[in-house]
């Protein structure tokens, strides 16, 4: 009967498609412009021109025409027509403008660099260097000696270089809080001789961009250089969420997450006046994000992760598929939706019947998630009869030996309602310990492993529309994948049963408290409110109002298998 009421369903919405077809404007198949326009603030002018270059060879049936704007009145009146523009702050400040679309593209960082043979190495690293020690150096480079920064006596001096570039003077002046003439140092004319300086100078610091000592190729920073780490909260040492300078790769994510100070870096923006909707214009700014990325190291500017570059890739086209849904369902007749809703009615109705009968049957005795406001290990659900990963996965071998896959109680609490969820394809091949799905909580994401090896059979497709299932019943209905196991006998040894799950909680409450101590100094009110109940518990969902450098600290320390040993030995 059920499949009867999902299969009228289906005819009526055919149907009803049918009847509004001529009504609908397809979202991706309208005719292509010739050409693409582009307007370019002077600065970025010659990546513009290098991106269109490019595009050009790869499609010369869609060139890209390059306009280069200073003027901000042209600028506002070109992009207010519907143009896209590259712009960065220092030309054209009206993208600030809240009303304009904007996705950044690239991004221009500011770094202080030292010698990796400077004799205090170990404690600099330890303690980084704070906003208030940087700007006495600068202002009075001559009189400072290593010994004033680190502390122990050492009696050589500081030897700082500047790049001979306004930029870097001025995004210091506004980290330090000072006026760009009291910016002093020893002046190279471009970023070689910087890089050779700081190589040569074992007591030496400098101030460049990250593409100045980077080497491409490897994706590391050149030879005999270290960054420097600041000490952003200036209290004399590297907190676990400062320490963001030992990889190039965790430096770049820490600039996109909010760890950097935002003074030393800028990004490099595409505007527009409205979500593009020109299909030219969304297929052009998908190769910028994409394989344009690759232009941008020659052009002095830093490229974007490639998490970063597909969730703006997504923001790009989600927008335009919503606005199509959006339009389609103003165009129902009332009588359509009237039957829609009775329709819908009938099948929740029935669907409601039926998962209440198959709950008082399952083995695993669960009616769904508990709905405590207060969230420790005694409002989580762990039944027996499943086996559960450290990572906050579980799997259940089904009679017929296939094994399902999900995400825990702990989990789906501590983030809050899941607004969307990745899923790998059916008859992909995973192993124990790889990433297999992304929980995703309005754009923040947590990225989860695979409990056991096996071939994914079947996916959930209703998390494709109703992810909070997750959050609703987590064992159940929200079941992830479907996988037919290649190693269950001796997989199963390395997961924990509902017992040890219990004890392994506890720890986790015990780490999550500290997590929260530590990363959000609960001392603040702002905070303890987000995350505190009256009485000191901790609230449901706790990480849900916080930004997602609070999540990828919670990805590394409680759910990424090979770094959570890490908080373990600081606490």
């Amino acid at each position: 009967m059920r499949k009867g009421i999902i299969f009228l369903f289906g005819l009526l919405l055919i149907n009803q498609s049918n009847i509004n077809c001529k009504e609908l404007t397809p979202l991706f198949n309208g005719p292509m412009e010739d050409s693409i326009r582009v307007l370019s603030t002077p600065d970025l002018y010659n990546l513009s021109i290098k991106w269109s270059g490019e595009y050009s060879k790869l499609f010369p049936d869609k060139p890209v025409n390059v306009i280069t704007i200073s003027d901000k009145k042209m600028a506002d009146k070109l992009i207010a027509e519907g143009n896209i523009a590259f712009v960065s702050n220092e030309y054209y400040s009206g993208f600030d403008n809240q009303t304009l679309w904007k996705v950044v593209v690239a991004r221009d960082i500011i770094v202080p660099v030292i010698n990796s043979k400077n004799p205090v190495l170990d404690e600099i690293l330890k303690q980084g260097i704070s906003q208030i020690a940087l700007a006495d150096l600068l202002k009075n480079q001559n009189s400072q000696k290593w010994g004033t920064i680190v502390k122990n006596g050492q009696n050589k001096a500081i030897n700082v270089y500047l790049i001979k570039d306004e930029s870097i003077k001025s995004a210091l002046a506004e980290f330090l809080n000072t006026d760009p003439v009291n910016i002093h140092g020893i002046e190279v004319p471009d970023s070689k001789e910087m890089v050779s300086a700081i190589q040569k100078d074992p007591f030496a610091i400098g101030f460049c961009k990250m593409i100045n000592v980077l080497d491409f190729k490897n994706q590391s920073i050149v030879e005999n250089i270290r960054l420097l780490p600041i000490d952003r909260n200036g209290n004399g040492t590297i907190d676990y969420n400062e320490k963001i300078y030992d990889d190039f790769n965790e430096f770049v994510r820490g600039v996109w997450i909010g760890k950097y100070p935002k003074a030393l870096y800028s990004n490099i923006y595409s505007v527009s006046s409205a979500q593009p909707k020109n299909e030219s214009d969304v297929a052009f700014l998908k190769w910028v994000l994409t394989d344009g990325q690759q232009y941008l190291f020659n052009s002095g500017f830093s490229d974007l992760l490639l998490s970063e570059r597909q969730t703006t890739v997504d923001k790009l086209y989600n927008s335009k598929i919503y606005s199509g849904i959006a339009a389609r369902d103003n165009s129902l007749p009332k009588t359509a939706l009237i039957i829609l809703v009775s329709i819908i009615v009938i099948v929740l109705v029935i669907d409601a019947t039926i998962r209440l009968a198959r709950s008082k049957k399952t083995v695993i005795k669960i009616a769904g998630t508990n709905s405590h406001l207060m969230l420790n290990e005694n409002s989580l659900l762990i039944p027996k009869g499943l086996y559960y990963d450290k990572t906050h996965t579980w799997a259940f071998m089904d009679q017929d030996g296939i094994v399902k896959v999900g995400v825990d109680d702990f989990l789906q609490h501590v983030t809050g309602p899941i607004t969307r969820i990745k899923m790998e394809g059916k008859g992909k091949k995973v192993k124990k310990g790889e990433q297999i799905m992304s929980i995703i909580q309005n754009g923040k994401q947590l990225n989860l492993y695979a409990p056991v090896s096996g071939t994914i059979i079947e996916q959930n497709r209703l998390l494709d529309t109703n992810s909070s299932i997750i959050n609703s019943s987590p064992y159940i209905e929200g079941w992830v994948y479907k996988i037919e196991p290649d190693n269950w006998n001796r997989e199963n040894q390395l997961l924990f049963i509902a017992e040890k799950h219990k004890e392994h909680i506890k720890s986790e409450f015990a780490r999550l408290r500290d997590f929260l101590a530590m990363a959000l100094n609960l001392d603040k009110v702002q905070y303890a409110m987000v995350v505190l109940q009256d009485g000191g518990e901790l609230n449901d969902g706790v990480l849900r109002d916080f930004g997602p450098e609070v999540w990828e600290d919670f990805q590394t320390k409680f759910i990424d298998p090979s770094k959570q040993l890490w908080f373990y030995e600081i606490i």
